[in-house]
C-alpha cells in the first residue's frame, strides 16, 4: 500500500501573528523562508490582536492565561489561519488540544541582557537604582543578584521599553538577547547576561510555528524550517515547565545546552544534553538551582527530571507559596 502524500494546497498558506514589530519580523521570516523552499502556493501573513496588545499596561498576571497566544489558537482551530508563529517563550508548556509544536527553526542567543541608561553595567550600578522589568523570573534573578536594586513594573514591546528607559527615569532593563538581534538594536546591549547571574526564560531565543494536529499538509510544509538540534534542546526545557505547571508568571528558568553542540543527523542519537534550571521567590530571597545531563533524544524525560529534583531540594515549597498567593498559573 503507497504512503498518503498530502494534498497540494490551491490558495495561500495562511500565516498567523501577533501585531508588535517583532513578531512581525519573525512572521515575514517564516514567510520568506517558506516561499523560498519551492512550493507553490503563497504565504499570506495575517495579524491577529492578542490580549497582550489589548492590554499593554496591565500586568501579565492580571490578563490571564494564554495572553500572547490564545486568539492565535482559537484562529488556528476554526481554520482563519493554517499555522502560527510565535516567540516560544510565550507558549504555554501544554498546547491547546488539536495543535501541535510542528517546527522550531534554529535558535537564536537564548541570554538577557541588561540594557543601561548611561553604559554603567549591572554590577557597578549603585545602591538603590531602579531596573524596569515585567518578567517575574528577570525580577527574582536580579533581586537574588543584587538585593540592593529597585526592580519596577515594565511592559511593552521592545521599542516601548527602550523609550521607557529615559522617560521613567530608570537606570535600565533586561531585555532578550534575541529581540534585540532580531530588531537591530545591539547597538543598545550594555552586557549579556551569563546564565550564572539570569537563567533564560524557557526556550528563549527560539521560535515556535504551531498548526493543527491533523493538517498534515501544513505540516508537511513546515518540516523544512525545523531545525533538529533546536527542537531537541526546547523539548527539555519545557518539559521542565510543563512539571511545574508554570509558564512567565513564574519565577523560572532553564537552559539546554547540546554537546556536540551541532551534531550531524546521524550523530543526535549519541548527542547529550545538559539542563540546568532555577526557580526563585518573587522576591528573589530563594533561588532553588539544579542541573542533570541525559540523552537528547530523551530531552523531555530530562526536562522532567530535573523539575522533579528541583521540587524536591526546595522548589516545592516556593511553588506551594505561588499558587497560594495566585502567581502561578500558566500564561
Amino acid at each position: 500500500m503507497q504512503p498518503s502524500i498530502p494534498k497540494p494546497r490551491s490558495r495561500p498558506l495562511r500565516l498567523g501573528t501577533r501585531g508588535s514589530p517583532l513578531a512581525l519580523w519573525q512572521a515575514r521570516w517564516a514567510a520568506q523562508a517558506l516561499d523560498a523552499s519551492g512550493e507553490n502556493s503563497p504565504v499570506e501573513v495575517v495579524v491577529v490582536r492578542t490580549q497582550a496588545e489589548k492590554f499593554p499596561d496591565r500586568e501579565l498576571p492580571e490578563i490571564g492565561i494564554g495572553v500572547f497566544t490564545r486568539e492565535l489558537d482559537d484562529a488556528l482551530l476554526r481554520g482563519d489561519i493554517d499555522l502560527a508563529v510565535h516567540s516560544l517563550k510565550d507558549v504555554p508548556s501544554e498546547l491547546s488540544p488539536g495543535l501541535a509544536l510542528v517546527a522550531v527553526p534554529e535558535r537564536e542567543s537564548p541570554f538577557d541582557t541588561f540594557v543601561s541608561a548611561d553604559g554603567t553595567p549591572l554590577a557597578k550600578l549603585p545602591s538603590g537604582a531602579r531596573i524596569g522589568t515585567g518578567s517575574p523570573r528577570r525580577k527574582a534573578l536580579l533581586l537574588a543578584y543584587r538585593d540592593d536594586l529597585e526592580v519596577v513594573p515594565l511592559r511593552g514591546n521592545v521599542g516601548t521599553r527602550l523609550r521607557k528607559i529615559e522617560a521613567e527615569g530608570l537606570a535600565g532593563t533586561i531585555l532578550a538577547h534575541a529581540g534585540l538581534k532580531r530588531m537591530e538594536q545591539e547597538a543598545r546591549i550594555t552586557e549579556v547576561l551569563p546564565a550564572e547571574i539570569l537563567v533564560p526564560a524557557v526556550a528563549q531565543g527560539a521560535l515556535g510555528i504551531v498548526a493543527r494536529s491533523d493538517d498534515d499538509t501544513t505540516r508537511a510544509r513546515l518540516a523544512v524550517l525545523d531545525h533538529s538540534p533546536s527542537h531537541l534542546r526546547v523539548l527539555a526545557e519545557r518539559g521542565f515547565l510543563r512539571r511545574l505547571r508554570g509558564g512567565c508568571q513564574v519565577p523560572a528558568g532553564a537552559l539546554a545546552i547540546l554537546d556536540p553542540e551541532k551534531p550531524e543527523p546521524t550523530q543526535e542519537k549519541d548527542a547529550r544534553l545538559r539542563l540546568q534550571a532555577v526557580l526563585a521567590a518573587p522576591d528573589g530571597t530563594t533561588c532553588v538551582r539544579e542541573a542533570q545531563i541525559g540523552a537528547a533524544t530523551a530531552g523531555e524525560e530530562l526536562g522532567l527530571r530535573t523539575a522533579e529534583l528541583l521540587l524536591d531540594n526546595g522548589g516545592g515549597d516556593i511553588l506551594h507559596q505561588l499558587r497560594q498567593a495566585g502567581d502561578a498559573g500558566e500564561h
